[in-house]
């Protein structure tokens, strides 16, 4: 398979209704569903989905998934391969957290890259209840899955739940080229 830079598209839509390999999905630390895009997948996903955090939860991240860390399950009910989950930080006036919102990208795309996807959907991760403002959340979003080592992933495809979030990613795009 050859390797190369994704091409990244943008959707404004429902990300639980895209037909890809991997659906990436803006999880909390606990794995165990919540509002937003979480929410979302594991309704529109069903129990499995659930089923396999809990495992994880058992086995390997008995504390929960760390910030910038990514981890995948089944599907379930989705019309997607896989689920990747990966926790972004809460904005800080404080604290810059840009470095770990990133690795939620990198880290998302090396694990679809594991499992042979070839197409993957991702939320603007951080921007809803994390707070992170839009137009920080998709530069960092777009640099990050530009910066990352060629893949056998031929598309990124960021679904934006909102005509605000769609144009803040339509920016960024054009201002990184």
């Amino acid at each position: 398979m050859t390797q190369h830079h994704p091409a990244i598209t943008l959707v404004r839509g429902d990300i639980t209704q895209q037909r890809v390999d991997a659906i990436v999905n803006a999880a909390n630390s606990s794995l165990l569903g919540g509002g937003g895009v979480d929410g979302a997948i594991h309704r529109r996903g069903g129990p499995e989905i659930l089923a396999e955090c809990r495992a994880l939860r058992a086995s390997r991240y008995g504390k929960g998934l760390p910030t910038g860390q990514a981890v995948a399950t089944t599907a379930g009910n989705l019309d997607a391969g896989h689920v990747i989950h990966t926790v972004g930080p809460v904005w800080s006036r404080e604290e810059d957290r840009s470095a770990l919102l990133a690795s939620c990208y990198r880290e998302s795309l090396r694990v679809a890259a594991e499992l042979g996807a070839e197409t993957v959907a991702f939320p603007a991760i951080s921007t809803g209840i994390y707070g992170w403002p839009m137009d920080d959340g998709a530069r960092i979003a777009i640099s990050a899955v530009r910066a990352a080592v060629p893949t056998t992933i031929t598309e990124v495809r960021f679904v934006l739940f909102d005509e605000h979030a769609y144009k803040e990613f339509a920016t960024a795009l054009t201002a990184q080229g």
